[in-house]
This record gives C-alpha cells, sequence and structure tokens, in this order.
C-alpha cells in the first residue's frame, strides 16, 4: 500500500446520513424520517370557531389567514378579496368567511369551488361565495400578482 492510500483512508471515514428539515440547519438533528404516506394528509387540527372574538382582532386574524395559505393561488386572490371586502363585512359575513377559509382541509377545494371548476358544496354556497366568484371573474381587470400591502 502506497503512501497516498494509507493516508486517504485515514482521512475518510464513514459517516452516518441524517435527514435535515431545513435548509439552514446547522446542527444537523436526527428529526427521524419525516413522510406522508401516499394518500395520507398529515393531521390538521379541528376548525374551532371563536365565540366573543374583538370584531377587529377577528379582522386582522382573517387577513393573515387569507394571505398565509401555503398555495400561492388562493393567498393572491383571498388576499385581494380580503383587502377589498372585509373591513364592510358585518359579523355574520366575517363568520361566514372565516368558515369558508377555515373548515376545508383542503386550499384546492376552495380554489375550484371559486373558479367554477367543481361545484360549491351547499355549506359554503352563501353571500361571501357569491362575492368570491365575482371578485375572481376580475371584471375590473386589475393586476393581481402581489398581494395588497399591510397597513
Amino acid at each position: 500500500m502506497s503512501i497516498i492510500t494509507k493516508s486517504i483512508t485515514f482521512l475518510v471515514r464513514p459517516m452516518t446520513v441524517r435527514r435535515c428539515i431545513s435548509a439552514s440547519c446547522i446542527n444537523y438533528k436526527d428529526f427521524g424520517d419525516i413522510f406522508h404516506l401516499e394518500g395520507h394528509e398529515s393531521n390538521i387540527p379541528p376548525y374551532v370557531e371563536r365565540e366573543g372574538e374583538n370584531i377587529d382582532l377577528k379582522k386582522a386574524r382573517l387577513i393573515y389567514q387569507s394571505r398565509k395559505r401555503g398555495m400561492l393561488e388562493n393567498g393572491l386572490l383571498l388576499s385581494t378579496f380580503a383587502k377589498k371586502y372585509l373591513d364592510n363585512f358585518n359579523d355574520s359575513q366575517l363568520k361566514l368567511y372565516d368558515r369558508l377559509i377555515n373548515l376545508p382541509s383542503n386550499d384546492w377545494d376552495i380554489f375550484y369551488w371559486a373558479t367554477g371548476a367543481k361545484p360549491t358544496p351547499p355549506e359554503f354556497d352563501n353571500e361571501i361565495m357569491d362575492l368570491l366568484k365575482k371578485h375572481i371573474k376580475n371584471e375590473d381587470k386589475r393586476a393581481r400578482i402581489m398581494q395588497p400591502d399591510l397597513y
């Protein structure tokens, strides 16, 4: 064995491969195998209606939830919808909107219902869904390539 081979053998050691769930993970902690079996969705906590919530707090929460959908299409549609209509909603309309964006566990369902690709289930077929469908038609031809500013 040559001296170079001995040096390389000494320098190269077996390494344990660990998965990191973050691109910026520095410590490489062992989180185990994180995966979802095909056909199984992650566990989403059930929607609990918030009774007695301050109306300003409710509007702020709904604006945040409209923006942070996890799906760009709905983030754009719902955030521009919330910006345009939320301030003028009464308590019952806020409740309907809250249910619409929080009860379905799949954002694609909301997208398909609002765009008319799938029929809206009776529990979501109401004045807020009608307003959302009208908003999505974008009859005034506004550019909706960015979420509105927060202020």
